[in-house]
């Protein structure tokens, strides 16, 4: 279950991670006096669980109180992803020295989790981790262990991150343990020119077996009916919507997240993060496999397995059937290493399906599904414009 970022920074503060003063509303004339109320300048965020609002205009700095009215009003209603915005948070700015990235994910391949920091936060983090893999530090948490102070010590200096960040970090690790949450995100985490440590920007995404207990967060009555994020979770799957052109499905957040970074480097796009988890039983992949095809923006789809408990011819089992059940209309690479790897090849070989093709290593996957994404969506230029050129010579 992914909350909203009012919600994150709700339990940042909670856990004594500092935060700017802000507050949420539906109303542009609410907004006006919730600028007044910090002083007159405000950032105007929309409140939707899907990343890239500032880029699609979600994120606005407003001057004074008439400027976050206005902001507001122009905001709410967005839809971005394919969410419709319903809700804006108005936070105090913050004198920016400079921008980190911290988050803690669940790692199922190792039975662990990772902590992924950079000294490089802010909107791009997806640019820098394509271009200069090396700034984006990842590094194993032993969960019987936890982050200590001097286990966050070592975060930071791997990372490059300030010492001034090292509460903070133990801190992010008390979100995760006590809130039963797989993934706690700040991007960005800034220090300011006064020297504070702020978290800016985050993101939750909490453990669907703990919804029992987590009903002040509305459980799923707060996903958009009509949401990929929302489909994915009824059918119990640990997807996020990204904005590009290749579909990744893998087994383990941290073999999702190196494909991710794989595919960008290969100079495509990922379309989202789908974990399947240490199950790949046909019910799944078929699951998995139409959310990812449900999302308009995909043009090839890249599987991406590990064998280890699960076997890759179960795997492979799972695939076959799926493609009984899901109309495969999208060309979809797949690589499978590990556990019983031959055999699983073997059984999507005798499949023979047009549009399924293997690969061997994970970079080889990754160029495939990269160069097929890329000639799709030539193809599709190309004819809308041959569509357009005769609409022209028509009129």
């Amino acid at each position: 279950m992914d909350l909203y970022e009012h919600q994150a920074r709700e339990l940042f503060k909670e856990h004594g991670i500092v935060v700017p003063r802000a507050e949420v509303t539906d109303s542009p004339e609410r907004a006006r006096e919730i600028a007044r109320a910090l002083g007159g300048r405000a950032v105007v965020k929309a409140q939707v669980k899907t990343g890239g609002r500032g880029k699609a205009g979600g994120v606005r700095l407003a001057a004074d109180p008439a400027e976050a009215e206005e902001a507001a009003r122009h905001i709410l209603g967005m839809d971005i992803k394919g969410h419709t915005v319903d809700t804006v948070m108005l936070a105090e700015p913050c004198d920016i020295e400079r921008q980190f990235y911290v988050s803690y994910v669940l790692d199922r391949a190792s039975g662990g989790f990772l902590a992924v920091a950079s000294a490089e936060g802010g909107t791009e983090i997806e640019e820098v981790a394509a271009r200069r893999p090396e700034a984006v530090a990842r590094i194993p948490v032993d969960p019987a262990t936890g982050v200590h102070t001097a286990t966050a010590v070592r975060i930071a200096d791997t990372a490059g991150l300030p010492p001034q960040t090292v509460d903070t970090l133990v801190r992010l690790w008390g979100v995760l343990v006590r809130e039963d949450a797989l993934l706690v995100e700040v991007n960005p985490l800034v220090r300011t020119a006064e020297g504070r440590i702020v978290a800016l920007d985050g993101k939750v995404t909490l453990d669907d077996n703990a919804r029992f207990w987590q009903a002040r967060w509305g459980g799923a009555k707060q996903e958009a009916a009509d949401s990929l994020g929302a489909r994915a979770g009824a059918k119990g799957l640990n997807y996020v919507k990204l904005d590009g052109e290749v579909g990744v499905i893998g087994n383990g957040a941290g073999l999702v997240m190196s494909t991710l970074d794989v595919v960008a480097g290969c100079g495509a796009r990922p379309a989202n993060f789908l974990d399947i988890g240490g199950g790949a039983s046909a019910r799944v992949m078929a699951d998995g496999l139409s959310v990812v095809l449900s999302d308009p923006g995909v043009r090839s789809v890249l599987v991406n397995v590990f064998g280890g408990i699960t076997a890759c011819d179960a795997v492979a089992d799972g695939i076959v059937r799926a493609l009984d059940e899901v109309r495969l209309t999208k060309p979809l690479v797949v690589r499978l290493d590990g556990n019983n790897a031959a055999r699983g090849r073997a059984l999507l070989d005798a499949r023979a399906h047009p549009l399924v093709e293997q690969a061997t290593t994970m970079d080889g996957a990754a160029r495939r599904a990269a160069g097929l994404a890329t000639a799709a969506s030539t193809a599709g230029q190309a004819g809308q414009a041959g569509r357009a050129g005769r609409a022209g010579r028509a009129g």
